[in-house]
């Protein structure tokens, strides 16, 4: 059984969809373009990715979440590096919420999700 089970191997889950993924990241190159990251006490506790104007990473330590941190770091993104499109899990019905909550909708665009059997929808913000 996976840990993170829509994944075929734990190592993605552990390895790159992680904190730790993001500080080897990190490690290995200082100026990680786009990245964001959350500390307490020294330690990661969420990230967000941007490139041009799409969000390609929000992610909180799961034990975390539900404090503010993942509005704290999407909030940033959208207001201060004018983000206007993501992907999400079409499975991830509580980031689906997450992003509804905050103006972005699925806009019809779709592509298969690497190393797994699942598809990744694209969510676009959607003028007030």
């Amino acid at each position: 059984m996976n840990f993170y089970p829509i994944f075929r191997s734990d190592s993605y889950y552990f390895g790159e969809l992680s904190v730790t993924g993001l500080a080897r990241r990190i490690r290995e190159d200082p100026l990680f373009p786009g990245a964001y990251a959350v500390f307490d006490d020294g330690a990661v506790k969420g990230y967000s990715r941007i490139e041009g104007d799409e969000l390609k990473e929000l992610f909180v330590e799961p034990c975390l979440q539900g404090r503010g941190i993942g509005t704290a770091l999407f909030g940033m993104a959208v207001r201060e590096r004018g983000v206007r499109t993501l992907w999400a899990l079409e499975e991830n019905t509580r980031a689906l919420r997450f992003y509804s909550r905050r103006g972005f909708t699925p806009d019809g665009e779709r592509k298969p999700e690497a190393d797994t059997e699942h598809d990744l929808i694209r969510l676009s913000k959607t003028e007030a």
